[in-house]
């Protein structure tokens, strides 16, 4: 593989910068957003990384009158989301800049969306008509720096936060809650270690698998799903095994951003039971999906197989869906990641799961439907690691 240099700019779906070097356009993308009293929404591992203090500075230097707020937990619940708003409004905050994973993302996300709106972030959980309860015109502007590269949430108008009553994630939405603007830079993903690089690397392929075996009719987004793989196929164990990799890291980059664009097409099943999982159990969110995605592929195989040729020759072998499922296999393994949950969810939460999983938003674009046997049955699978 050629390390060079990888530099792009494009407005496919958001306002998109990619390349290295370029966290230093921050303060000019902050003003042509009209901002001037930025909030950095974080957590509070990147706040004591060497390259954070230097961003501050550059803000402060473009005249920004920069704040910080970084109590954002890995899988960010609502009180989180409710102490960033408080922040914010302290603050004075015109706009924020989410810097970090997916947590900060979507926690920054929901804070932009309630600062001026009226309500809980849980009023505008994604179900029927909720997200008109907002208007798109008092959502804060946002930008978006992506530091892992795998729930491509900087181009997602979604956001997945955990009800304290239930334990359960729930999918906020809004379209306006898209950021305005995305600045990757691999350079920020750097110290990124091996296992967090493998499972958010493993996140971003699930995103593009289901999003490409989701039923609705939508070349596009099978076309983005289609490269994202490719590009993950290629690059996720090089970034796993030599982190400095900039060439790779930059292209993982870029599949997370394709599997989030990519699943505006839909879900399914894989996620239904990861969402659930994760808020119960603490799992994280990649890795819950790259245990559970050879446990749906068996489920949804009747009604899949014909689209895995196509999957082969992206991800560069040859054959169907056996083909597939066993390098899927092969690759979680290699980056070391676990193939099933034994040890990680009690027997008595089964039933709970089952039912959230039931009624999480990305079961209704799963390539079949699913009943509660069904479901209970692909999660006791993956329980005991029987993909019989």
């Amino acid at each position: 593989m050629r390390d060079e240099p990888i530099r792009g700019q494009f407005n496919y779906p958001s306002a998109y910068r990619i390349g290295a070097g370029r966290i230093t356009e921050l303060p000019a993308v902050c003003r042509e957003l009209g901002m001037t009293r930025p909030l950095v929404v974080t957590d509070p591992g990147i706040t004591g990384l060497a390259w954070f203090p230097p961003i501050l500075e550059a803000l402060a230097a473009a005249g920004l009158d920069v704040r910080t707020f970084s109590e954002v937990d890995a899988n960010p619940a609502v009180p989180h989301v409710e102490n960033g708003v408080s922040a914010a409004r302290a603050h004075g905050a015109d706009g924020l800049v989410l810097l970090g994973g997916g947590s900060a993302m979507d926690t920054g996300k929901c804070v932009a969306l309630l600062v001026d709106n009226p309500g809980s972030v849980l009023d505008y959980e994604d179900t029927g008509d909720h997200w008109k309860r907002a208007d798109a015109a008092r959502i804060l502007p946002s930008v978006a720096i992506p530091t892992t590269a795998g729930t491509g949430s900087e181009v997602g108008r979604a956001a997945v936060i955990v009800d304290p009553a239930d334990h359960n994630k729930k999918i906020i939405f809004h379209p306006a809650m898209q950021p305005d603007a995305v600045v990757a830079d691999p350079e920020l993903t750097l110290g990124l270690p091996p296992m967090l690089t493998a499972a958010t690397g493993m996140d971003a392929l699930a995103h593009c698998f289901e999003a490409f075996c989701a039923p609705a009719y939508h070349p596009m987004a099978d076309g983005i799903a289609l490269e994202g793989m490719r590009l993950i196929a290629e690059n996720l164990v090089v970034a796993t095994e030599d982190g400095s990799n900039l060439t790779a890291r930059t292209h993982l980059l870029m599949a997370a951003s394709m599997g989030a664009t990519a699943f505006q097409k839909g879900l399914g099943l894989i996620h239904a039971l990861s969402h659930p999982v994760g808020g119960v159990t603490g799992l994280h969110h990649g890795t819950a999906n790259a245990i559970f995605q050879p446990y749906v592929m068996q489920h949804n195989r009747a009604v899949i197989e014909e689209r895995m040729p196509r999957v082969a020759r992206a991800i560069g072998i040859d054959g169907g869906f056996d083909d597939v499922l066993a390098w899927t296999i092969t690759l979680r393994g290699r980056l070391g990641l676990p193939g099933d949950l034994a040890g990680v969810v009690d027997e008595s939460t089964i039933p709970d799961l089952v039912r959230m999983a039931s009624e999480d938003p990305s079961l209704a674009t799963n390539p079949k439907p699913c009943s509660l046997a069904e479901i209970e049955d692909v999660l006791r699978r993956a329980i005991a690691g029987d993909l019989a």
